[in-house]
């Protein structure tokens, strides 16, 4: 839609918005009568706003429970993957320095030995 038929639509919306305000206010009711039309009809906007912000408050909850409940199995998943890569890594670093605890053995058996000598 160009702008132009845009700002159309538009002023035709609003014209047809007080339009009707000022019948409403015109009829030929009593004032109070009207009033409480008016009234009655805020009332229903508010309360339909209000309804409309509580379904999106609680859609909006209940899709960051869930998202909340997947991050919280993500990182109990992710601790259990480090924890047995952790074992896997300790494991390997045992065996290393039993391996290096093995040569200096015999490196301190070669120098007693040529010291000896």
């Amino acid at each position: 839609m160009s702008n132009s038929a845009g700002n159309s639509v538009l002023a035709l919306l609003l014209g047809a918005a007080i339009g009707a305000g000022l019948g409403i206010l015109f009829a030929p009711e009593k004032g109070s009568t009207t009033r409480e039309k008016i009234k009655d009809g805020f009332d229903d906007v508010k309360d339909n706003l209000k309804h409309k912000f509580e379904d999106v408050t609680h859609q909006l909850v209940k899709k960051f429970e869930g998202s909340k409940h997947d991050i919280e199995e993500t990182y109990e998943e992710m601790v259990s993957n480090m924890s047995y890569k952790t074992e896997d890594v300790i494991s390997f670093l045992e065996t290393k320095l039993a391996d290096l605890k093995e040569k200096n053995a015999e490196l301190q058996k070669k120098q007693l030995t040529n010291q000896e000598s």
